[in-house]
């Protein structure tokens, strides 16, 4: 259900903080001009710990609106909470999305009861679900074992796989029922090879700024030609690297403030490379990095 390239699109934020969504809407049409498949808003990239409830309802609806059925929308309504998740998803079902991402309950650390039965309330609801590990932020790995049962549910049909790990892709295929569940990467450096071993493409961090490119990668070795796939993989490789240089989405950010895309404006406890809350050291450090690398790869 959920092949090719999705991206994990940023939030831009106005100088005041406040959310900046004629930015959004002019970055969601970059993105469907980028020849991306699908969009996920508000996801760890969007920085959603951060976005109030009737912010991020508002920042799906606007994105969905401005997708406009042009590429699907899996809206990022996960939470620690699950009777959050249940509203978030029921509203991102209203809104007209195709489906949601949802995080491994953060904090809390749930036990397999629990993230079972999480997951297959928010299943319920009637949206296509993309399961997403991602321990190094909730503390927590969804097992193979969980995976299999809960591919059982008729809509929870992708894992988003953001644990560094690309047995992890053969494991879960291997061990689910086929066709029951597919596997997307959560790194744009793992694609290629988690597209080798079965994955379905990549919810991707770099489409951001180079959508375009990241669709090329993916979409060629989805069509089986895996050596132009590795070619371009392989030259950009080294800005796959650079945009984790800080937690993401920082990199990210500052990549599309230098693209002149949108202004670089983050929520604390997030703030800038290279300078303190009031402002950048573009003299400096991982801001002049990034900015070499982005000259490198004519992104600026």
């Amino acid at each position: 259900m959920f092949e090719g390239v999705y991206t994990a699109i940023v939030t831009p934020f106005n100088t005041d903080g406040s959310v900046d969504y004629d930015a959004l809407i002019r970055h969601v049409e970059f993105q469907v001009q980028g020849g991306v498949d699908g969009i996920v808003p508000v996801g760890t990239t969007g920085e959603s710990p951060t976005v109030d409830f009737e912010e991020h309802m508002r920042i799906i609806d606007v994105t969905t609106q401005a997708a406009n059925g042009r590429v699907k929308v899996i809206a990022g309504t996960g939470a620690n909470s699950t009777s959050e998740a249940l509203m978030l998803t029921a509203k991102a079902k209203e809104f007209g999305c195709d489906g949601t991402l949802q995080v491994t309950p953060y904090y809390n650390k749930p036990n397999d009861n629990g993230l079972r039965r999480h997951f297959e309330l928010v299943a319920d609801i009637g949206l296509p679900v993309m399961l997403y590990n991602v321990p190094g932020r909730s503390g927590l790995a969804i097992s193979i074992d969980l995976i299999k049962k809960l591919s059982e549910h008729e809509n929870i049909v992708s894992v988003k796989e953001a644990g560094g790990s690309v047995d992890r892709v053969s494991q879960i295929l291997s061990t689910c029922d086929p066709g029951s569940i597919s596997v997307v990467s959560g790194d744009d450096a793992l694609a290629l090879p988690m597209i080798a071993v079965g994955a379905d493409g990549v919810v991707s961090v770099a489409s951001n700024i180079i959508p375009e490119t990241i669709c090329e990668i993916v979409h060629s070795a989805l069509g089986g030609d895996f050596d132009h796939a590795q070619k371009i993989h392989l030259e950009y490789h080294s800005l796959f690297v650079g945009l984790f240089m800080e937690t993401n989405p920082i990199p990210v950010k500052t990549a599309l403030r230098l693209m002149g895309r949108m202004g670089g404006t983050f929520r604390l406890p997030l703030a800038p490379m290279d300078g303190d809350a009031d402002g950048y050291d573009e003299s400096t450090g991982k801001t002049q990095k990034l900015e070499e690398l982005l000259a490198q790869h004519k992104v600026i």
